[in-house]
């Protein structure tokens, strides 16, 4: 038999592969129901894991906040401008702020605090977490009887969800600030007419799609980057590097949450 009948054909290579993702999106699942019931366990929150806990929050969120918000306050006011001008130039100025209100709070800032936590922290975190895994610590611990999941594992997803969640809120409410003082300027006069806007579009269905698609964006940047760092194989690492095969899992994850929100809230 030559080397090439050795091979492989190709309906193998696709079962195998097709197996590979079935398995790794499973365990993905199987990981996320951990983290569920360790964090419902009041044993997770004993005074060393309470101090870890508390570590990893403050390291993924804290440095975050200034920068983001800045941001976030500078694309509202350009984002604005550009919108009321172009709204006014086609006689729709009255729709202007409804547009504003969409695009920025209900579209772009939950997907821009995801991917910012993810690049800046979560995936940092996941290589973290592979190191680990490949220098044996995590294998010890489980020999010395503890559970490396709950003690390194779950503060890691914890910190993700919290920071994720947090900078979006806290951007939220700087983008509709810097809304209403683009358009009004330093005066109470519209926030009336403003207050109605927003009403009019944070109906509760579409508030109830918005903290769905937070929640979910959070789960995804947090979870998907300890679940590659526990389970993918070595083969996997040789294959591709830990940070892209993370970028890529979350990057699909994130577009089918977005896809399903904006089919939720526009048909």
């Amino acid at each position: 038999m030559t080397p090439a009948d050795r091979r492989p054909s190709a309906l193998a290579l696709l079962n195998l592969r097709a197996r590979d993702w079935l398995l790794g999106w499973w365990r993905l699942i199987y990981l996320g129901a951990m983290i569920l019931v360790l964090t419902l366990s009041p044993s997770s929150y004993g005074r060393p894991n309470r101090r870890v806990l508390a570590e990893h929050i403050y390291r993924n969120t804290a440095p975050n906040l200034l920068g983001f918000t800045l941001m976030c306050a500078l694309i509202t006011v350009v984002i604005t401008r550009i919108v009321i001008v172009t709204a006014i130039s086609y006689g729709l100025s009255q729709y202007a702020l409804q547009v504003v209100i969409r695009v920025l709070v209900l579209e772009l800032i939950p997907l821009t605090a995801a991917m910012f936590v993810a690049l800046r922290s979560a995936i940092a975190s996941g290589v973290e977490l592979a190191q680990l895994r490949g220098s044996g610590a995590l294998e010890a611990m489980q020999q010395r009887g503890l559970d490396p999941v709950r003690h390194e594992v779950l503060p890691r997803v914890t910190a993700g969800i919290f920071s994720t969640i947090t900078l979006a809120a806290l951007s939220c409410v700087v983008a509709l600030v810097m809304a209403y003082l683009a358009v009004y300027g330093f005066t109470l006069a519209g926030v009336a007419v403003y207050t109605r806007l927003f009403g009019q579009v944070f109906n509760p269905e579409v508030t109830l799609i918005f903290l769905l698609k937070t929640l979910f964006f959070s789960l995804a940047v947090s979870l998907i980057p300890m679940a590659s760092a526990l389970y993918d194989s070595p083969e996997l690492r040789l294959r591709a590097s830990t940070e892209l095969r993370m970028l890529v899992r979350m990057f699909a994850v994130i577009l089918l949450i977005e896809v399903l929100s904006l089919v939720g809230n526009y048909y």
